[in-house]
């Protein structure tokens, strides 16, 4: 059986801390001077552009730019630029692009037709070099050093990083800003917890949900897609608020629930929840409990904590499920979609 110690995912996984820590300190002026501009002149919306990890970091540069700046803020089909060939009407909005390689044709193409149309274009890649960055007016490099293993991590953790460190700065938030400084300490101690118990209970399982709401939903997609990849594992992840429409009619004792619960606005609606579900029956793994011990922080940071905590768990049941975390079958580390 594989070491899940000795595997890629759990080596860069664990590099996090060192990612973010070299992202904030050479950033900040570059981060500082997005930040005057988009203040001397701001956008009337934002836009989005990613995939797969990626797109996760974008669902929560959605939350926080639009519960911090309250600017508009919604993704991109990319598909719409590269295969469409449609044009942008995107005067006055800003076009954040995020991506590990920067390598994908249909970003690079969803970012030409956002400035053709108007759009200031920021790029927040791990390769300063790629065609993405070539493309954008600003870069921010991820700085996430190099990510071989098929599964993202450090770089996914190093995005949100990014938007955060954009955001505070954008929004003259010292308080998030000084959050921020004191993260990379703090994801090393996330790394540290231990989630026995939601490797136990999914090492024989078939399927879960994933739940966040808020500024937790795009580390629930995240996860679900590394329970996928890793594991075998059919998750789906959802809001709190939507698992109470259709998807709510499968909830029972067959289908585990993996909740992801920070300390802000969303903690009342998301305990409502994990109670209504736990009366239907279902296994609900909370954050924050002893079952999944967290790193308490600022709450815009706790999920970028929580997902660190849920990296090693997932190469430690990938492993025990029998698979290869490395290599996930039918994938490869850069997908360069049309």
């Amino acid at each position: 059986m594989i070491d899940p110690a000795k595997t890629r995912m759990w080596t860069e996984a664990c590099e996090a801390h060192v990612a973010v820590a070299t992202q904030l300190a050479a950033n900040r002026d570059a981060v500082a001077a997005l930040a005057d501009r988009l203040r001397d002149d701001p956008p009337r919306a934002v836009m989005t552009c990613a995939r797969g990890s990626s797109d996760h970091a974008a669902t929560f540069a959605k939350y926080l730019i639009e519960t911090r700046l309250g600017i508009p803020t919604a993704s991109a089909a990319p598909s719409v630029a590269s295969v469409y060939g449609a044009p942008s009407a995107a005067e006055g909005m800003l076009c954040i692009a995020i991506s590990q390689s920067g390598r994908s044709p249909d970003l690079i193409a969803t970012v030409e037709a956002a400035k053709r149309g108007g759009a200031l274009a920021v790029a927040l890649v791990n390769d300063p070099g790629s065609p993405l960055a070539a493309a954008a007016d600003h870069v921010l490099p991820l700085h996430a050093a190099p990510e071989t293993s098929v599964a993202a991590t450090k770089s996914f953790i190093a995005s949100l990083a990014a938007v955060a460190s954009l955001a505070a700065a954008w929004a003259g938030d010292e308080s998030l800003d000084e959050a921020l400084s004191a993260t990379p300490n703090l994801l090393a101690r996330a790394w540290d917890c231990d989630w026995a118990p939601l490797t136990d209970r999914l090492a024989g399982a078939r399927g879960l949900y994933v739940i966040g709401r808020g500024l937790g939903l795009g580390v629930a997609q995240e996860a679900a897609l590394k329970l996928k990849e890793t594991c075998g594992l059919h998750a789906e992840a959802f809001s709190a608020a939507e698992l109470r429409h259709g998807p709510m009619a499968l909830v029972g004792p067959d289908l585990p629930l993996l909740v992801f619960r920070q300390s802000d606005e969303t903690e009342e609606s998301v305990d409502e929840l994990i109670c209504d579900v736990a009366a239907r029956g279902a296994e609900v793994f909370v954050t924050g409990t002893d079952a999944l011990p967290s790193v308490r922080h600022d709450p815009v940071l706790e999920p970028m904590l929580q997902i660190q905590s849920f990296y090693r768990a997932a190469v430690t049941l990938s492993v025990r499920r029998g698979f290869d975390p490395d290599h996930p079958p039918h994938l490869a580390k850069v997908t360069e979609t049309v």
